[in-house]
């Protein structure tokens, strides 16, 4: 069986990401790297990432690196399980969904909450990043893309889902404040009220989250509200064209 068959691939238009390589043997990720990323692929795709499990031998991300990849960053994750939790939230936050705000409006706050972010930045623009959204999460895609408002005012987003492949594990495909909420504690009351939604609208059984190491404020927020921490990985890219 092929490496690649073992992993999760995810693939848009623009973009090829390859994550799960912690069921990888070192000999399977390096024929991973060496060979099946031929050169077909690479030239196939604008951007690709591969996440590299911390596990792996300094050799794996050598041998990326001579294949044109670059260090992106480092992706913690974490776990928590909802089946049977009892999630309270603050009903001072509420959510609206593509299906009652424009996609213009959405795209804009998004945006803003990108900016400034602790999290590298994106290497794709916001339509391909939306197309990504359309393409991996199918028809469905309305109802996971969400402003958070308080008050009425937008403070933010979540994008909550059911992973593709699987029942029942909860993602949030992007979860952020804009600028000027931010430091107020509302991350906390956000990311509940998300986890609210992957359990009660989604009947999400657990949930995965990531955020950068560098992130400390979202790593705090998920501790907060009871997530375990799992693993890291390397975060490893190549856009075409640099």
């Amino acid at each position: 069986m092929r490496a690649m068959d073992k992993i999760k691939v995810i693939e848009a238009d623009a973009y090829l990401t390859i994550e799960d390589t912690n069921v990888l043997s070192t000999d399977e990720m390096m024929q991973l790297v060496k060979h099946e990323l031929s050169e077909k692929l690479l030239n196939q795709y604008k951007n690709i990432t591969v996440l590299v499990h911390s596990n792996f031998p300094e050799q794996v991300e050598q041998s990326l690196i001579q294949r044109g990849f670059y260090f992106h960053d480092e992706t913690l994750f974490v776990q928590k399980k909802l089946q049977n939790e009892e999630i309270t939230f603050d009903s001072a936050i509420t959510l609206s969904s593509l299906h009652h705000v424009s996609l213009d409006t959405f795209k804009e706050t998004w945006l803003e909450v990108m900016s400034g972010s602790l999290n590298a930045p994106s290497s794709l623009h916001m339509n391909e990043q939306m197309m990504g959204v359309k393409k991996e999460l199918g028809e469905a895609y309305k109802h996971s893309c969400l402003l958070a408002y308080e008050q009425e005012k937008i403070i933010g987003i979540v994008m909550p889902h059911i992973e593709p492949g699987t029942m029942n594990e909860g993602r949030l495909f992007y979860f952020g404040l804009i600028p000027s909420e931010r430091g107020k504690g509302k991350s906390r009351k956000l990311h509940q009220r998300a986890l609210g939604i992957l359990q009660q609208d989604f009947q999400a059984r657990y949930y995965i989250g990531a955020t950068s190491v560098h992130n400390k404020p979202m790593v705090n927020t998920f501790i907060w509200n009871g997530c375990e921490i799992m693993e890291s990985y390397k975060v490893y890219k190549r856009v075409r064209g640099n």
